[in-house]
């Protein structure tokens, strides 16, 4: 029964760890935001199961580069206040990846609903 309630307790923590990405950073309310956009286009567009699966794999990547990168930044300035080279290094580098993530997103946005959106838009 520990071990349950120890489980439970974990998605509860986790949870209000997105909650706290949410509220503390603006870019994660922007990737909120075109998730929530980018499922309503998927669904409007009838999106195969594999597209689905695409679509899925990639916003997970970027909230999880988003919320890594976050993380870290939180534990940067814990453990070093004040402006020190290594920790900015550090910091450049993970939002280097979320860049990474959501350049990558928006290639396969394109790459899934371009000829579907150019289609509507000629017809």
């Amino acid at each position: 029964m520990d071990a349950l309630k120890s489980r439970a307790r974990s998605f509860v923590y986790a949870f209000s760890g997105i909650v706290s990405l949410l509220v503390s950073q603006p870019n994660a309310r922007i990737h909120a935001f075109v998730t929530l956009v980018v499922l309503a286009a998927g669904f409007f567009i009838g999106l195969s199961r594999v597209e689905w699966c695409v679509i899925v794999i990639t916003i997970a990547a970027v909230w999880a580069a988003e919320a890594l990168n976050t993380s870290l930044e939180f534990l940067a300035d814990a453990t070093s206040p004040g402006l020190h080279p290594l920790v900015k290094k550090a910091k450049d580098i993970a939002a280097g990846g979320v860049l990474v993530a959501a350049v990558a997103s928006v290639i396969v946005g394109v790459i899934i609903f371009g000829p579907r959106i150019l289609s509507l838009l000629i017809n």
